[in-house]
């Protein structure tokens, strides 16, 4: 665990300390649970009550407040900087340890400089795997995978043949990368398998959480690009793309070649149809099911996807249905009383 002052700590995140620079800390830590040698942030006012009792050393804040009551780097992103201070203090990528025993690498696979191979795993041929990158117990990579450098392949994760790993790619334990897509021809009752011979391209810098299943492509790729960040329990069929920076998260379903943009976001649960083009800078709320194209810069909730004031203002009138219902009867039965007796007039 690493120790910094807040001087060093300023420096890292773009903040400005009050108070002592020279004050070291090694943790962070929630505001009700820090003690001495601990820092803790406040991102919201509605929490700087809490440093009143707190026995940390020092505080991450927003700008603004004149009296944090004890020593403070204030940056305009304390979440930000909570992230970024953490990494630096508590997070240590484990010394490099080669092909451990217990480990099976096919003769033909070309590792990296400081690639650690842990008991279990199963290297198929011709596989590359890029300096400092770690497999995990139990990770499978199937025949010509190519992994990049620095990944992190978490215990029981399978690469099948063919797919491709960028640098830095995260992969959290039993995600699958490069399953059949779901693919099947009608023959009558019964149904014909459809090769699924494409590969799936994951860019730099994208992490995938546990159980999560990203399909190959029938013909072609799937693509995951850069900076993605995709949750636990997500199923990515075959041939969709996914844009830079796009999140997923849990229990998002995006069916096949469908083209998500960059910088979108799927709430979880959410959904997205096949054969769709959804723009950049798109939000669907969780549980939010897309049925069709969609332009880029909206936010959407509801199935099918409505925009989000408005199916804020639908979900008021659930509860109120029945009611409407009935009153809607009754308006019915005055109008046909009323249009009787102008017949009858």
């Amino acid at each position: 665990m690493a120790v910094a002052n807040l001087k060093e700590l300023a420096e890292l995140v773009g903040g400005k300390v009050i108070g002592d620079e020279r004050i070291e800390v090694h943790r962070v830590a929630p505001i009700g649970a820090a003690g001495a040698g601990d820092i803790t942030f406040v991102a919201s006012p509605k929490y700087l009550a809490a440093l009143k009792a707190t026995s940390a050393s020092a505080v991450i804040l927003f700008p603004g407040v004149e009296d944090p009551g004890l020593p403070a780097i204030i940056c305009r992103n304390p979440y930000l900087a909570f992230a970024k201070v953490l990494t630096h203090l508590q997070v240590c990528r484990p010394e490099p340890k080669g092909v451990m025993p217990g480990a099976r690498v096919a003769a033909d696979a070309q590792l990296g400089e400081d690639v650690t191979i842990h008991p279990g795993c199963v290297v198929g041929e011709r596989v590359q795997i890029g300096k400092g990158s770690i497999l995990y117990p139990n990770v499978v990579v199937y025949d010509d995978v190519t992994i990049g450098a620095d990944c992190t392949i978490h215990a029981g994760a399978v690469i099948r043949e063919g797919c491709r790993l960028g640098d830095r790619v995260i992969l959290q334990p039993s995600v699958i990368i490069g399953s059949d897509g779901f693919g099947f021809a009608p023959d009558g009752e019964r149904y014909f398998k459809i090769p699924q011979v494409g590969i799936v391209d994951i860019e730099d810098d994208v992490e995938i959480g546990s159980a999560t299943c990203v399909d190959r492509a029938a013909l072609g790729v799937t693509r995951i690009r850069r900076g993605a960040k995709i949750d636990n329990l997500v199923q990515i069929a075959h041939n969709v793309v996914i844009g830079e920076d796009t999140i997923l998260v849990s229990q998002v379903g995006i069916a096949g070649s469908t083209e998500i943009g960059r910088h979108c976001t799927f709430g979880g649960q959410a959904a997205a149809a096949g054969h769709l083009k959804i723009g950049d800078n798109v939000t669907i709320g969780g549980r939010g099911g897309v049925t069709h194209n969609l332009e880029p810069n909206q936010v959407l909730s509801g199935l099918p996807a409505m925009p989000h004031k408005e199916w804020l203002k639908a979900s008021m009138s659930f509860a109120k249905l029945p009611e409407i219902r009935k009153e809607v009867g009754r308006l019915k039965r005055q109008l046909e009383e009323l249009e009787m007796k102008i017949k009858e007039s």
